[in-house]
């Protein structure tokens, strides 16, 4: 999983600035990232590990 995660990562923060900026921005990339990466199962929902990722990032620099 946490090559995964580096990747998403890394797809988020190679966006420009104004394309990470809201959390609506990161809801969206992480639906993206969900159809490029397959994640474990989890109790979690996907979708939810992907934005639990983002969100210390979404409006950084």
């Amino acid at each position: 999983m946490s090559k995964v995660r580096r990747a998403v990562i890394r797809e988020w923060m190679l966006l420009t600035r104004e394309k990470r900026s809201s959390s609506e921005q990161a809801a969206a990339f992480a639906k993206a990232a969900l159809q490029r990466h397959d994640l474990p199962r989890s109790r979690r929902t996907p979708h939810a590990i992907i934005m639990r990722w983002l969100s210390p990032r979404t409006g950084r620099p």
